[in-house]
């Protein structure tokens, strides 16, 4: 009878180990899917974090892409700027010299007149009063 209580004792406490065996076992399982949903999860959050970096590379990529067009064009202006500008003082340097040889044109054909003139009205008699047509008649007696 002892024995067979020791027996049944003997039995209870194995399968007291056999439930904490199972216990353990399926913790660990337990914790095995934990962990690994873990790991998934940091994982795609890495995986995220990833393609957020990798896109924000790409509009910085951008904008900087725009920003150098942008100031190509810029300096591009500056110099078509530049460039109408220098055209526009040369046209007017042209423009002045074109007026001052102009004007000494004037002057000289004006001088030339003038003295012309003189010389014609002064060798004509006519600054002396007497009419062509008197002084015609008076070189002929």
């Amino acid at each position: 009878m002892v024995v067979v209580l020791v027996m049944l004792v003997m039995e209870v406490v194995a399968a007291m180990v056999v439930v904490v065996i199972v216990v353990v076992v399926l913790v660990m399982l337990v914790m095995e899917v934990v962990v690994t949903m873990v790991v998934v999860v940091v994982v795609v959050v890495v995986m995220v974090v990833m393609v957020v970096v990798m896109l924000v590379m790409v509009v910085v990529e951008v904008v900087v892409v725009v920003d150098m067009v942008l100031m190509v064009v810029l300096v591009m202006l500056v110099i078509v700027v530049v460039e109408v500008v220098v055209v526009v003082m040369v046209l007017a340097m042209v423009m002045v010299i074109v007026i001052v040889v102009v004007d000494v044109v004037v002057i000289v054909v004006v001088m030339v007149v003038l003295v012309g003139g003189k010389k014609l009205i002064s060798s004509n008699k006519f600054e002396q009063g007497i009419p062509p047509q008197v002084q015609a008649s008076t070189e002929s007696d």
